[in-house]
């Protein structure tokens, strides 16, 4: 593996240094190897790092650290995915607080067309458990991804039901690659490294420990279309997942349940308080999503746009993952000036792959 990676990997271990703050150095930089290599009075002037900032990087007393995760995930032949990366998750990209790096173990594509993430309750009923089945089973036409988090119950009911019907599924862990928590779920974990993956962002030798989860929670809601809580009760992760989901503006729906059941109350409150629609079915999502009878023949099309590139291909995949956006969230979304987004969008009319609506909004066709 290349330097880069190391100077990567070292730049998380920074004390007091996190993602949104690594993403800074990174814009005024260049890359994570010239943040070790640029200057102390330099480093100050940046925002958010100070003299007791610069300080903790020009001492690199990260590099060991880094040195031996390099050789463990060589070892392990884990991929390492940098937020500059094209195999990044485009979805997290998006995310302000999003990782910088992820460490993935798997084969299948983290940019599919949907990305469909299902959460719930640890104590799930037999009521959860058979929706999970129905839903998942009908979602198999569509070829989704299926995101959980290997929790008990509807997590790992989710991923069981995924592989059962061959449908890909990724599990986001809050520890490293070199354990597996809850450990009866090993083997589900094994066969999912053979029809999807697992994903996390805390290096070897992490536990599980309880601030963990809710970082968890945030990548399986960002790196997500679409977020699903089949079950949940008053208080939980699942609830937390949600009001991330929100954050990112992703589409949140809850299963109902009846009214005293303990680990329906969840659910039922999110629709209540129109934090998440109601989902019956499939048949809901494909009508809320605008999906269509030829959305597999769409996803194979899409495929036929590799030559585009630059801020062309960067306007064209903000659109197709979030469907019509104003010119001006564009700009602010992708960070390119007005006039650069204006030409790119020209040159995609042209190509036919994205439409002009009144009032400055465009969507791919």
């Amino acid at each position: 593996m290349s330097d880069q990676l190391l100077y990567q990997i070292a730049l998380t271990q920074i004390s007091g240094v996190g993602d949104k703050l690594a993403k800074t150095l990174i814009a005024h930089t260049g890359s994570a190897e010239a943040v070790f290599k640029e200057k102390k009075t330099a480093l100050e002037k940046i925002p958010g790092i100070g003299k007791k900032g610069a300080a903790s990087i020009v001492s690199q007393d990260v590099m060991s650290r880094a040195e031996d995760e390099v050789a463990f995930i060589e070892k392990e032949k884990i991929q390492a995915l940098f937020f500059t990366d094209d195999d990044y998750p485009k979805r997290l990209k998006l995310c302000e607080d999003g990782p910088v790096l992820l460490y993935y173990k798997g084969n299948v594509n983290l940019n599919k067309r949907q990305v469909i993430a299902i959460v719930g309750t640890r104590n799930a009923t037999t009521y959860g458990k058979e929706f999970c089945e129905q839903f998942i089973e009908d979602l198999k036409p569509f070829n989704p991804l299926i995101i959980s988090g290997l929790a008990y119950g509807i997590d790992i009911h989710a991923h069981k039901q995924s592989l059962k019907n061959g449908i890909p599924t990724v599990g986001v862990m809050a520890h490293g690659h070199d354990r597996l928590y809850p450990s009866v779920h090993k083997s589900t974990a094994k066969e999912m490294l053979e029809n999807g993956g697992l994903i996390t962002e805390m290096m070897s030798g992490t536990n599980p420990d309880r601030e963990n989860f809710p970082k968890r929670n945030r990548i399986v809601a960002g790196i997500s279309d679409v977020l699903v809580v089949v079950e949940a009760a008053k208080r939980g992760g699942a609830l937390i997942t949600a009001e991330i989901a929100n954050s990112y503006n992703r589409e949140v729906f809850a299963v109902p349940g009846r009214l005293g059941d303990a680990f329906s109350e969840g659910c039922n409150n999110l629709i209540k308080i129109n934090k998440a629609a109601l989902l019956t079915g499939t048949s809901d999502l494909k009508y809320l999503l605008g999906w269509k009878d030829d959305f597999v023949k769409k996803e194979v099309q899409s495929q036929l746009f590799v030559e585009l590139e630059g801020n062309e291909k960067k306007v064209y995949d903000l659109l197709n993952l979030e469907g019509k956006q104003e010119i001006d969230i564009l700009c602010f979304k992708l960070k390119i000036p007005m006039n650069k987004v204006l030409q790119s969008l020209m040159s995609l009319e042209l190509k036919g792959l994205v439409k002009n609506f009144p009032g400055k909004i465009y969507s791919v066709r």
